[in-house]
């Protein structure tokens, strides 16, 4: 099962506003460790109910390797802001036009990670325009809509929010096991820091529920755009755990040889490969972007 996420940012990294063309988004942006060669920079998309906290445990074995990282809270997730209840706002292309307005301020060319749902809004935004990108890694993130399973889960959630507020949605869920793509991080233990329940609360109060309802709806009728993607000049990497009930693993695989990409399966993984096995997660991010700028 995945571990909660670590809501204190590691230490050398530092929470902010990340000010773009298309607003303000919060980020978690850790520097290149200190006496180490700076190689380049990855933006880090989160999955469906989750934030960038979920990425905090890369960070620093990823800036050991050189690489400068920073996560971010999508339009209307945690604490980056959005509308209440427009769900327009959250469709798929404007999420992808943030994601290439967050490349745009940094300023520099970056590795483009998506976990899950993040991951196919930043196929998204690279099938719009890829050149602000040096690679995509796609972990956890399947080629069209979740499974079917996944998808009834995910149809509970939406039907929950039409007639419940978010705190009632939170405690109903705390009834019940949570979904895996639709997993509010509670099981496992988190280990020191804040109490991992009232972050967790807290984080799941910051999501806008035209969000959730508009994303979740996304997740249960995406298409299948690889052909559309395997076109795209840049280097590819699919990563995922060994067991993976949303997408199932030979999905992965096939997707993975239909772009020609880079494989991963990080053993003992499930869903979340970054917080399930962060170190061989962030291992194997670091030798696919060493090998992608080797190549350019």
């Amino acid at each position: 099962m995945s571990r909660p996420p670590t809501f204190t940012p590691p230490p050398g990294a530092r929470a902010y506003s990340l000010r773009t063309a298309r607003g303000e988004f919060a980020v978690v942006d850790a520097p290149v460790a200190d006496g180490v060669a700076a190689k380049g920079t990855a933006l880090l998309l989160p999955g469906f109910t989750g934030s960038k906290e979920d990425y905090n445990p890369l960070h620093e074995p990823l800036a050991a390797r050189g690489y400068r990282t920073l996560a971010v809270d999508g339009r209307g997730q945690y604490e980056s802001d959005g509308p209440e209840t427009d769900e327009s706002a959250y469709a798929q292309d404007e999420l992808a036009r943030d994601v290439l307005a967050q490349a745009a301020a940094l300023g520099t060319p970056v590795h483009l990670v998506g976990h899950s749902l993040g991951g196919q809004i930043a196929r998204a935004a690279v099938l719009l325009d890829h050149a602000p990108f040096l690679s995509l890694t796609l972990m956890a993130s399947g080629p069209a809509q979740i499974s079917g399973s996944q998808q009834e889960r995910v149809k509970l959630l939406r039907d929950a929010l039409a007639v419940m507020s978010m705190a009632e949605v939170w405690e109903a869920i705390q009834a019940m096991e949570p979904p895996e793509e639709t997993d509010t991080g509670e099981s496992g233990e988190l280990d020191g820091g804040l109490d991992d329940q009232d972050d967790l609360r807290r984080r799941w109060l910051g999501n806008k529920p035209a969000q959730l309802l508009a994303t979740g709806r996304q997740l249960c009728v995406e298409p299948d755009r690889v052909a559309e993607l395997a076109a795209v000049p840049l280097p590819f990497h699919v990563l995922s755990g060994s067991s993976d009930d949303t997408w199932p693993v030979p999905l992965l695989d096939d997707m993975a040889l239909r772009l020609r990409a880079h494989r991963t399966v990080v053993q003992g993984a499930e869903h979340s490969p970054n917080t399930d096995r962060p170190l061989d997660t962030a291992r194997a991010f670091a030798d696919f972007w060493d090998r992608a700028q080797a190549l350019r």
